[in-house]
């Protein structure tokens, strides 16, 4: 179990590893590094294994998340209800985004020599980094943490608590 912050005076805590002194706002240590930020994460956790799970159940395709919003048993849960919401979003996000990488293919193919190499690289790079952002939402998800994409994630935290 990890130490809990020190409160030392008004708005000041001190590290639990090497004492310093900082400000409650602060992310890290600044004598020794550390992560200040390891309470808030914990406060996010639902607590409820079977949450994690649906959770990240929802990534594993659409057809899931379309399933926990649309039957009430799983629509009163607020974490798989936001999972499931930035899942159909990520979804539709990479159903545009194949769309405008299959227009920029069809361009660079224009390009004598260099266009077919460069369309293979943008196809590759943004290929990877879907899949790199779909196992960091499954993961995330299934160890309980509420983890929010940029836009996505906001417009998620907006639908899901409207709901």
């Amino acid at each position: 179990m990890l130490p809990a912050m020190e409160e030392t005076a008004v708005g000041l805590k001190s590290c639990p590893d090497c004492a310093a002194q900082m400000p409650d706002s602060a992310a890290f240590c600044p004598g020794c590094g550390r992560s200040m930020r390891i309470e808030s994460a914990a406060k996010q956790k639902t607590g409820v294994r079977g949450d994690d799970f649906l959770g990240a159940l929802a990534y594993v395709s659409f057809v899931p998340a379309l399933v926990f919003l649309l039957v009430d048993r799983y629509r009163k849960y607020p974490f798989v209800r936001f999972h499931s919401i930035q899942c159909l979003l990520f979804w539709l996000v990479c159903v545009v985004l194949a769309v405008v990488v299959r227009i920029v293919w069809l361009v660079l193919l224009f390009i004598p020599i260099v266009g077919p190499l460069l369309a293979v690289l943008v196809v590759v790079v943004v290929a990877l980094a879907a899949v790199f952002t779909w196992i960091v939402l499954l993961v995330k998800a299934f160890q309980g943490e509420r983890f929010a994409l940029p836009v996505i994630g906001d417009l998620a935290e907006q639908y899901s608590s409207a709901a």
